[in-house]
């Protein structure tokens, strides 16, 4: 599997399309209208969303943010064998959402179908072309519902691409693809969750984390699947004041926390999305403190000041020390404080995710978090 695309349910599909366009630096690829939705789509390198809002009351979409405040409904993964997937998955006790749909006017043709996730999350499984072909190289749409009637839009002004307007990535893309997304669950979930996503997809887990301050803490546990760029940490709470309970409060259940998306030039990126307006959380100067002790540390290079400047979050280990972990996170983008994006660039192929910025990350949203209940106070 490869991730294909992640779905959003948002109030106002245009808006926020406009909103991503404006401060991420995405492009508006197109747009289409059924019966009481509306959806956007956009893209940058292999990142590709899609935004739906509701027309009516009798969209699903109007249903779920009845429940929920906008944010990630669906994470779509781009399988090789549908059929395959689908009898792991409901031989695991997968609920099926939609059975195997087929477009068989597309080139390669294409099935997908779609299974209930962990929570309210959900996840279409979508194959192009014969099982025995390659996965993941996008050739056809990312969103399977596409039809040369129902796009309003398209920025291919070519009519035969309309049914299959995304191959290869835009130019100026600022990132790459998608490193991982973060699911929080309940306390007393994690190891379920992790139980859940094992048997029905075959996801491994990697790393583990035990985050720990003065006022609360979580548990994590990083899934990857062999052989594919997907990995996510799954988190816990361990406190009633933790940040991952206020997320879970707000979402009113479990969800999406996060996206990572990966760049090649995390400083060039931040400084372009800084410039668009993106506001991005805090990093103390304690933190570069702590990160002067270590061996590798450069205090005089100009990139290692510009580091300081743009309060990247910076990780290695010490044989070797080249193999860079940047990261940095965004304030929320919706109006509830549920969602953000991280913006990574892993340097010689670095791993993980750094158990110093684990760390560092939750101190810093706990921070943003105070601060929430300071201002309401």
């Amino acid at each position: 599997m490869e991730i294909d695309h992640i779905h959003f349910y948002v109030k106002d599909a245009t808006a926020q399309r406009d909103w991503f366009v404006d401060y991420l630096g995405f492009e508006a690829v197109a747009s289409f209208t059924d019966t009481d939705t509306h959806t956007e789509l956009i893209q940058s390198g292999l990142v590709r969303f899609a935004l739906s809002s509701p027309l009516s009351v009798a969209s699903p979409i109007a249903e779920y943010l009845d429940r929920h405040p906008p944010g990630v409904a669906d994470i779509a993964f781009a399988v090789q064998d549908l059929a395959s997937c689908l009898n792991q998955a409901t031989a695991a006790g997968a609920k099926v959402l939609q059975p195997i749909q087929e477009q068989p006017s597309s080139f390669p043709p294409l099935k997908w179908a779609k299974i209930a996730g962990w929570g309210e999350l959900s996840h279409t499984l979508i194959q192009r072309g014969d099982p025995k072909g390659a996965i993941g190289n996008f050739t056809n749409e990312i969103y399977p519902f596409w039809t040369e009637e129902n796009i309003e839009e398209s920025i291919y002004s070519d009519p035969k691409n309309l049914a299959h307007p995304i191959s290869l990535p835009l130019p100026n893309s600022l990132y790459l693809n998608i490193d991982h997304f973060v699911l929080n669950v309940e306390k007393g979930d994690l190891k379920t969750a992790l139980c859940w996503y094992e048997k029905v997809f075959g996801f491994q887990g990697q790393q583990t984390f035990d985050i720990q301050t003065e006022r609360s803490g979580l548990h994590s546990q990083v899934m990857i699947y062999p052989d594919s760029l997907i990995q996510f940490p799954i988190n816990e709470p361990t406190s009633d004041t933790s940040q991952v309970q206020e997320f879970l409060e707000l979402n009113r259940g479990p969800g999406i926390q996060h996206i990572a998306l990966k760049t090649n030039n995390i400083l060039g990126t931040v400084a372009q999305l800084r410039k668009n307006g993106v506001s991005f959380i805090d990093v103390p100067p304690t933190y570069y403190a702590t990160l002067r002790q270590r061996l590798g540390f450069d205090e005089g290079s100009a990139e290692w000041q510009d580091i300081q400047r743009k309060k990247i979050l910076v990780d290695w280990l010490a044989e070797t020390p080249n193999s860079l972990l940047l990261q940095t996170f965004t304030q929320p983008i919706f109006e509830q404080p549920t969602f953000f994006f991280e913006v990574i660039e892993r340097r010689e192929e670095a791993a993980g995710f750094g158990e110093g910025n684990f760390q560092a990350l939750f101190e810093a949203i706990e921070r943003e978090q105070l601060k929430r209940v300071e201002h309401s106070a």
